[in-house]
């Protein structure tokens, strides 16, 4: 076993454990001594884990730790760099500049030969069409949906005619040629999509709406599954 997979199975083992638990129970299960346990302790600490404890008082490992990139397998990699290049390509200018810091950072961490992996990915984007240009900055929509606040839109449908709407937003959708805010509708009583493109003004309210994201995002799934055409035979 690589001493990358050693480290990966450490921080699983510690993910078993609520409680802490000593280096020697650790070991033992690592099949480890208890001196090389210590140092892949270390290791992961100096990567960023938040593993607390001391020798004789046990170990446990904090919630929300990512995994280090050093684990990443070569397809994982491409991957990454697919999406990123992807969303350089297709995205807003803000999240275009998030995905390529994120890329830098990946990159500067990785290994000399995941690194090369990185940087000669053959897996490229072929540039699209230019979308629509939004007159809302997009990170306002996310902002809203990260914090489940309402929203007041003025919104023009394909004909131009305008509207104002208050809306629930839960999630963004991209598509080849558009961008569409998906939310739940005030004035429809029911889930409804507006093009990116075509909010003319957009404003977040102080007060949440009265649902979680995650519970909008489950029903709409359901609606959508409902509304499908049945599958022939």
């Amino acid at each position: 076993m690589s001493r990358s997979e050693r480290l990966f199975d450490l921080l699983n083992v510690l993910r078993r454990h609520r409680r802490p638990v000593s280096g020697r129970t650790l070991a033992d299960e690592m099949g480890v001594s208890l001196r090389t346990l210590y140092r892949d302790i270390a290791t992961l600490q100096a990567q960023g884990a938040t593993i607390e404890g001391e020798p004789g008082v046990g170990y446990v490992l904090k919630p929300g730790f990512m995994l280090p990139p050093l684990m990443f397998t070569p397809e994982e990699i491409e991957a990454l760099v697919l999406g990123s290049r992807w969303v350089a390509d297709r995205a807003d200018p803000r999240m275009r500049d998030a995905a390529l810091t994120a890329l830098g950072r990946i990159s500067a961490v990785l290994p000399p030969d995941l690194r090369d992996e990185m940087e000669t990915s053959a897996l490229l984007v072929v540039p699209g069409a230019p979308f629509p240009v939004d007159a809302v900055d997009p990170g306002l929509l996310r902002k809203a949906i990260r914090t489940e606040r309402r929203l007041k839109l003025c919104y023009c449908d394909e004909a131009g005619a305008a509207s104002e709407r208050v809306v629930w937003p839960f999630a963004l959708a991209f598509f080849d040629r558009v961008r569409l805010l998906i939310a739940w509708c005030e004035l429809r009583g029911d889930f409804r999509s507006f093009r990116t493109d075509r909010i003319v003004e957009a404003e977040i309210q102080d007060a949440r709406y009265p649902a979680r994201r995650q519970a909008l995002m489950k029903r709409w799934r359901e609606a959508h599954e409902r509304s499908k055409p049945p599958q022939g035979c």
